[in-house]
């Protein structure tokens, strides 16, 4: 289901810069920048680059409550916040660029905050909606997060993207038929009038 989210944010990013700058070619890509052996990933270069750096419940999302239906109880839909990296990785003469196709991306991503069928009916069938935040990372923690994924800072803003996934088929019990406790309509001996 991760890979679905992320996987919808570049392509609808991939859709609106093809038809901006009137090109075929896919300009954004999911991967790592490196490879496991510290090398530079192969076909990121001269993109934009989509990577997850942490995935979180999210604790402050309103709760539904199990569903109960047919007189099965079903899990309560999921919230979660992925923390999603774009990095634009143009190097040497090319900086420039890196500059112009982030702020391209913020710049849609501030239009068009938020996915769902209405504008992706291509959508995850489990998923209903996510919803991109710029995420406001110090430079301290922006180095951290560099000097985790190897040292060489790109420029990239970090989105909180909270993605509301729908609950899940799977039956966790049964739910017993419990009656309407009838009221009594006639008069209690030495009850009030």
């Amino acid at each position: 289901m991760i890979d679905r989210a992320i996987g919808q944010i570049a392509a609808q990013l991939n859709e609106y810069l093809r038809s901006l700058l009137n090109t075929s070619e896919d300009l954004v890509v999911v991967s790592n920048l490196l490879g496991p052996d510290g090398t530079p990933a192969p076909n990121v270069n001269n993109r934009i680059v989509l990577f997850l750096t942490s995935v979180e419940r999210d604790a402050v999302a309103r709760r539904a409550p199990e569903t109960h239906a047919g007189g099965y109880a079903q899990s309560a839909p999921l919230f979660l916040n992925l923390y999603l990296m774009l990095a634009a990785n143009f190097t040497g003469n090319n900086y420039p660029e890196a500059l112009k196709f982030l702020s391209l991306a913020i710049s849609h991503f501030h239009e068009r905050p938020v996915i769902d069928r209405l504008n992706s009916p291509d959508l995850d069938a489990r998923i209903e909606k996510l919803i991109l935040d710029i995420e406001n990372t110090s430079p301290q923690a922006m180095s951290n997060i560099w000097g985790v994924l190897g040292g060489r800072y790109l420029p990239s803003v970090l989105y909180r993207v909270r993605m509301v996934a729908l609950a899940g088929d799977a039956v966790r019990a049964r739910v017993p038929y419990v009656a309407e406790p009838q009221v009594a309509t006639t008069p209690v001996p030495g009850g009030l009038p």
